[in-house]
C-alpha cells in the first residue's frame, strides 16, 4: 500500500499494490484526530475488501459495480467493528445509508443496476446510490437472512464465481439456495427499480394499518412499489415482529400481532425498522409519535432507533409531510442524549435547518439557533474541552464535533475559550491545550471571528497552514476557511484557495456552499476574472 500526494481518486484496489491519497492512510499519533484514525480504517478495509469483491470476483459489466462498491461499503465496517469493536463502528453505519436515503430521494435519482450503454455513463454511477444504498440493502438483506446463513451463502458465491466474473443474479442465487428464502423476488424490487418506500402506520380501534408509496424528497407522489422486510418492537426490544409487507396497503389486528392492545399509556410505543436495518422511510401517525418522544426522552430506544426517528421525521418535514412544529418538538426531546451517532445526526440536522432559517426567516435566525445551541447545552457540558480518563473513542469523536457545532453558530464562550487555545498554540505547538480532536473547532472559531480589519487569527492559521507538512493538518485548516461570515474577507479566502498554495480543489465548493453569506462573494467571482478553468485543470480529479 502507498500513499500518494495530490493523488486524483481517493484510493484504488489495484491487485499487487493499493494506492490513495495521503489522508486516506497516514496517521500521525500526534497530530492526528481519532476521526482520521476510524476513516483510515475504514477507507484500508473498503480496498482490502475489494481483493475479494472486485478482483477475485469481478462484475460481468458495470451495470453490476454496486456487486464492488456496495460489498465494499459493507464489508469495510464489518472489518472495522471486528477489528475495533470498542468504536461500536455500526452505529455509524447509519450515516452511510442516511446518505443513500437522501440522494434516492431525489427524482433524478437511478436504480442500483442501471444499464450503461456507454463509456461516459460509467463515471455517473460512481455516487452514493452504487455505494452506501448498496451496502445498505445488503445489511438490510443479511438482517432478514440472519447473519450466519448469509455467510456461508457469501461465502459460496465467492468460491463458485472466482477468477471470473459476476452479475446481481449470481449473488441472489447463492443466497437463495443457502437461505430458501425469496431472495431474487425480494431483492430485485430494491436493485431494479429507483427509489424506495415509506411506511406509514396508523393506529385506528386496535388496528395498526400499513401503508406504503416512493419517499420523494420534493413531497411528490411516486409510483414505486417494494417487497419491504417489516420488524416493529412493541413497548420494549423484548416483543418483536418480522413480516414482509407486499402490498401497497395491509391492516393488522394488534392484539393478533403482537400479543396484547394499545394502551393509552406512553408506555406503549411501537418502533418500526428496528435498528434502522432496512432501507425505507416511517411515518407514524400523532398518537404513535407522542408515544415515541417518550420514548425517546427516556432513552428507552436503541440509540439506532433514536437516529432513525429523527432522521425520518427530518426528511418527511423536508417533503412536507410534517410540520416544522413537530419536528421541533422531537428535536427537543434530546436535550440529553448522549450518543455520539445520534448527536452527530442532531448536529447536522440542525445545521441544515439553520441554512433554512437563514434564508427563508432571517428575522429569526437567532432564535433558531439559540434553540439548537439549547438542546445540545447538555451534551457539550458533559463532554467538555479536554479528554477524560477513560472515555470512550466516540467521546473524543464528540467532543470535535459539538465544539465545531458551537462555533459555528457564535457561542460566546466557545468562541472565547477557542481563542485561548489558539494563542496558547501558538506559542507551543506541542501544548495539551489543543490536541488534534478539537483543532477544527478551534480554527473555525479563528476564522468566525475574523473580519478583513480584525485579521491576526486568520493571518496565524495561514501561518500554520503554510508551516505544516501534514496533509490532514492543512485539510482541517482550508475546511475552517468556510466559517467565516465577512463579505471582504471572504473573497479574500476565495482568492487563496485558488491560489496556487492549494491543491485541495474540492474545498473551494465547502466554502461556498457552506454558509449562506458566501453565496454574495461567490457572484463577485467572475467580476474578479478569476480564470477558474486553470485552477479546474490544475487540481482535477483531487
Amino acid at each position: 500500500m502507498i500513499a500518494i500526494p495530490d493523488f486524483a481518486a481517493g484510493a484504488m484496489e489495484n491487485y499487487g499494490l493499493v494506492t490513495y491519497q495521503e489522508t486516506f492512510l497516514l496517521f500521525d499519533d500526534q497530530h492526528s484526530s481519532v476521526a482520521n484514525k476510524q476513516w483510515v480504517a475504514i477507507v484500508v478495509a473498503h480496498e482490502l475488501a475489494q481483493q475479494w469483491f472486485g478482483n477475485l470476483v469481478t462484475m460481468e459489466w458495470w451495470t453490476h459495480l454496486w456487486l464492488n462498491e456496495g460489498f465494499a461499503t459493507w464489508l469495510s465496517y464489518l472489518a472495522a467493528d471486528d477489528s475495533f469493536p470498542e468504536w461500536k463502528i455500526w452505529s455509524q453505519f447509519l450515516h452511510e445509508c442516511e446518505a443513500g436515503l437522501r440522494l434516492d430521494g431525489l427524482a433524478g435519482s437511478h436504480p442500483i443496476e442501471v444499464e450503461i450503454n456507454h463509456v461516459r455513463e460509467i463515471d455517473e454511477i460512481f455516487d452514493s446510490i452504487s455505494y452506501k444504498k448498496g451496502a445498505s440493502v445488503i445489511r438490510m438483506l443479511q438482517s432478514y437472512l440472519g447473519a450466519e446463513s448469509f455467510q456461508r451463502s457469501l461465502a459460496s458465491y465467492i468460491k463458485r464465481h472466482a477468477c471470473s466474473n459476476a452479475k446481481t443474479e449470481d449473488l441472489w442465487a447463492a443466497l437463495e439456495e443457502g437461505s430458501g428464502e425469496p431472495v431474487n423476488k425480494l431483492m430485485t424490487t430494491w436493485t431494479k427499480q429507483q427509489g424506495y418506500p415509506v411506511v406509514s402506520v396508523k393506529v385506528n380501534n386496535q388496528n395498526l394499518e400499513f401503508d406504503q408509496s416512493q419517499f420523494l424528497s420534493s413531497g411528490a407522489q411516486g409510483e414505486g412499489q417494494w417487497i419491504v422486510p417489516i420488524t416493529l418492537c412493541f413497548g420494549s426490544y423484548d416483543v418483536r415482529k418480522n413480516f414482509l409487507f407486499q402490498t401497497k396497503s395491509e391492516t393488522h389486528d394488534v392484539k393478533e400481532l403482537l400479543g396484547s392492545p394499545i394502551a393509552e399509556d406512553n408506555k406503549s410505543w411501537i418502533k418500526l425498522n428496528v435498528d434502522q436495518a432496512g432501507f425505507y422511510r416511517v411515518k407514524y401517525d400523532e398518537l404513535l409519535a407522542a408515544k415515541l418522544r417518550y420514548a425517546i426522552e427516556k432513552q428507552l430506544l436503541s440509540p439506532s432507533d433514536r437516529f432513525g426517528v429523527l432522521d425520518d421525521t427530518y426528511a418527511l418535514c423536508m417533503a412536507r409531510k410534517e410540520s416544522l412544529t413537530s419536528l421541533l418538538n422531537l428535536m427537543a426531546a434530546y436535550r440529553e442524549e448522549d450518543d455520539y451517532t445520534v448527536l452527530s445526526n442532531l448536529i447536522s440536522i440542525s445545521q441544515k435547518v439553520q441554512r433554512i432559517a437563514a434564508d427563508a426567516v432571517p428575522d429569526l435566525l437567532d432564535y433558531f439557533k439559540q434553540f439548537f445551541i439549547n438542546v445540545l447545552q447538555y451534551s457539550a457540558e458533559r463532554i467538555g474541552w479536554d479528554p477524560k480518563p477513560g472515555e470512550t473513542h466516540d467521546d473524543a469523536l464528540l467532543r470535535g464535533e459539538i465544539l465545531t457545532f458551537l462555533a459555528k453558530f457564535g457561542h460566546d464562550l466557545t468562541l472565547n475559550e477557542a481563542s485561548k487555545r489558539f494563542q496558547a498554540y501558538l506559542e507551543d505547538r506541542n501544548t495539551p491545550l489543543l490536541p488534534p480532536d478539537i483543532r477544527r473547532a478551534v480554527y473555525v472559531a479563528v476564522v468566525k471571528q475574523a473580519t478583513k480589519s480584525i485579521r491576526s487569527g486568520y493571518e496565524s492559521l495561514l501561518k500554520v497552514y503554510r508551516e505544516t507538512d501534514l496533509s490532514e493538518e492543512k485539510t482541517r485548516i482550508l475546511g475552517s476557511l468556510s466559517s467565516s461570515s465577512d463579505p471582504d474577507l471572504i473573497l479574500e479566502v476565495l482568492n487563496f484557495m485558488l491560489s496556487s498554495e492549494v491543491s485541495n480543489f474540492k474545498i473551494l465548493f465547502e466554502l461556498i456552499i457552506h454558509n449562506y453569506i458566501k453565496k454574495l462573494a461567490y457572484y463577485h467571482i467572475i467580476s474578479l476574472e478569476i480564470d477558474i478553468m486553470s485552477c479546474v485543470m490544475r487540481g482535477q480529479g483531487n
